[in-house]
């Protein structure tokens, strides 16, 4: 049984918009250059996931017209489809720096929509805070594509609790909530408990949206100093570093045996939902579908976080 079949959803900050306590990231979907999408698994993987996902009930998915250069996008539409399916798609804008002014964000939206094959989406961001453009001037773009329906939520990624307080003010004006700040948070990367992001989010009503619970995968425990991952991943984690977080791994093996022989993996991503976020890992197969929604259902004890903060401090101080 899962989180959302139990009744236990969240809203997207005060939007009144309701998801499932986890979600699924799509970055991988159609993504050859990072993740190899093409070498190794396919559509039919991805799709694969998708239908795993939607019959336990977890029916939101993020997305943004950078992931593949679009390709997550019209995978994502081309299995989402049918509306009887109930799915709840979020995706982002790029500011990229030949974007000069407002009207590139609704432009932007609709090719997305297009890809998407939607009317409107359910929650659309501003995927970095890049210049030139000021903030307010993006922001005031996300007011006017939920004033003209094109989208149902707005909310913003990797923002700094400065940026995410501006952004937040700007839509004030014209009574739009700021419904989530997505940025990445795990076991291996815990500044927006240290910057004060994550308490902000709470103060004012934002949703955290998790993105790389589980550090690209190496959370799950599967890769070592002999053992590291492949491409552009394993220059982000040294070999050095791959040895150091053994301990951690270690230690949630040991809480996963008190769960039921729940995963490393599975604990990582139960550690963020026990830290008031919405956790959105990804999985390019069936087996890690699967295995994401496994750490749905339970929670981590007091106790449990209370180690798992302490060794991950320890870690990565």
């Amino acid at each position: 049984m899962n989180d959302n079949q139990t009744g236990n959803t969240i809203s997207l900050g005060e939007t009144g918009l309701h998801v499932p306590s986890i979600g699924v990231g799509t970055w991988s979907w159609g993504e050859r250059l990072f993740w190899g999408f093409g070498r190794g698994y396919n559509e039919e993987d991805v799709k694969a996931v998708f239908d795993i996902n939607l019959a336990a009930g977890i029916n939101f998915f993020d997305t943004a017209e950078s992931y593949g250069r679009g390709n997550s996008e019209h995978l994502l539409g081309k299995f989402a489809f049918d509306p009887e399916k109930k799915v709840i798609i979020a995706t982002k804008f790029m500011p990229y720096p030949w974007r000069l002014w407002k009207g590139r964000l609704l432009a932007a939206l609709k090719n997305s929509l297009e890809r998407l094959k939607r009317d409107s989406v359910d929650l659309y961001q501003i995927h970095w805070p890049f210049p030139p453009v000021p903030i307010e001037a993006w922001v005031n773009g996300l007011a006017e594509a939920v004033e003209s329906g094109l989208a149902r939520a707005v909310g913003v990624s990797n923002f700094s609790p400065e940026q995410m307080r501006l952004a937040h003010a700007t839509l004030a004006k014209r009574g739009i909530p700021l419904a989530t700040n997505q940025v990445e948070f795990n076991l291996l990367n815990r500044k927006v408990e240290h910057n004060g992001l994550l308490s902000l989010c709470n103060d004012l009503g934002i949703t955290l949206i998790a993105y790389s619970p589980l550090s690209q995968g190496v959370l799950t425990g599967k890769y070592t100093s002999e053992n590291p991952p492949s491409g552009i991943r394993g220059m982000r984690y040294r070999a050095g570093l791959l040895e150091k977080i053994q301990p951690l791994i270690r230690l949630a093996r040991d809480i996963g045996r008190e769960h039921g022989n729940k995963t490393p993996g599975q604990i990582a991503i139960n550690w963020t939902i026990c830290k008031g976020t919405l956790p959105i890992p990804g999985a390019k197969n069936a087996r890690q579908a699967q295995e994401n929604l496994g750490a749905l259902g339970w929670r981590l004890s007091e106790s449990e976080l209370i180690a798992l903060d302490k060794i991950s401090q320890e870690i990565t101080s």
